[in-house]
């Protein structure tokens, strides 16, 4: 019960970074020890799968496809869409600055937690984390607007957005905002839309499984190169979550929602001047100390 209970905590962390744009729920599952569980069981959906229920029964399948780790973890990802996401939300909007700080330290630190996986430095390791961390500063730029497109782009977006989700550092929802379907997702989920939310699952069913093979693949026979490279992923993605950040241009979508196209960065202390508002430096800064000692703490707790 222990376990079942902590792995509902997990997945509601999970949901709760995905509901921010810059933030992926596969830093959290890097962070709090179960990235690898986690891809390798989303993997084993699929054909195989029908052919152990059938020779072995249903008890051999809920086993095969790890079950009891995998329904506590989506349990607490939709607990975490109906309460701890919409609280999120809210914070983005009234207090953008203080939780991007939070976070910040948070993505920070699991660079340390993807290092203690990997245990030594090799200098062919700088290579993928460079690349990396250039894919997550550029991916976002060479999306297109998709606002006005119809239901085949939409299954697309949905296969982008749940494929970016499993590798830390890569922001499905900030993809999504880039994409201009941010807004129209997450009013699709908020309203009930059957066939919006069909369509924008079926991408992403289809997304989760494609591309959880090619991460199991690329972690079992390349581990330390893949886990390096993730490093790079997450360094890259830091400047979307930096606190003292102005929103330098923009584009609308069709729904009216600003899209960011390019920030300036100011230190905690030309913030105010620059943009108006206050920098709130000192707590900010508390916060991201926060994130860090919290990765610190949950590294400690899970070793390896």
């Amino acid at each position: 019960m222990k376990r079942v209970l902590t792995t509902v905590f997990k997945g509601m962390g999970m949901g709760a970074a995905d509901a921010v744009p810059g933030v992926s729920g596969g830093t959290i599952a890097l962070i709090v020890g179960i990235y690898q569980e986690l891809i390798e069981t989303i993997k084993r959906f699929g054909p195989h799968a029908v052919t152990v229920w059938r020779r072995e029964g249903v008890g051999a399948a809920i086993a095969y496809l790890n079950l009891g780790f995998l329904a506590p973890l989506v349990l607490g990802i939709l607990i975490s869409l109906v309460t701890v996401a919409h609280l999120v939300t809210w914070l983005m909007q009234r207090h953008e600055l203080l939780l991007n700080a939070f976070f910040f330290g948070l993505v920070l630190a699991s660079v340390w937690a993807v290092w203690r996986q990997v245990g030594h430095w090799r200098w062919r390791y700088l290579s993928p984390v460079l690349l990396g961390a250039m894919v997550a500063i550029y991916l976002p730029t060479l999306l297109p607007d998709m606002s006005q497109a119809g239901n085949g782009v939409l299954f697309l977006a949905g296969a982008i957005a749940i494929s970016a989700m499993l590798i830390p550092g890569v922001s499905g929802s900030f993809l999504l905002l880039v994409m201009g379907l941010y807004a129209t997702v997450m009013n699709g989920i908020k309203s009930a839309d059957v066939t919006l939310i069909a369509v924008f699952g079926a991408g992403c069913a289809v997304g989760l499984f494609t591309f959880s093979r090619l991460l199991s693949w690329l972690l079992r026979h390349h581990h330390g190169v893949t886990l390096m490279s993730i490093a790079g992923f997450i360094l890259g993605s830091l400047p979307q979550l930096w606190p003292w950040r102005q929103l330098a241009s923009y584009r609308m979508d069709a729904d009216g929602a600003a899209v960011p196209l390019a920030y300036q960065y100011h230190s905690p202390w030309d913030y105010t001047a620059y943009t108006g508002e206050a920098s709130h430096w000192l707590l900010a800064t508390c916060l991201i100390g926060l994130g860090i000692a919290l990765v610190a703490w949950l590294g400690e707790r899970k070793p390896g």
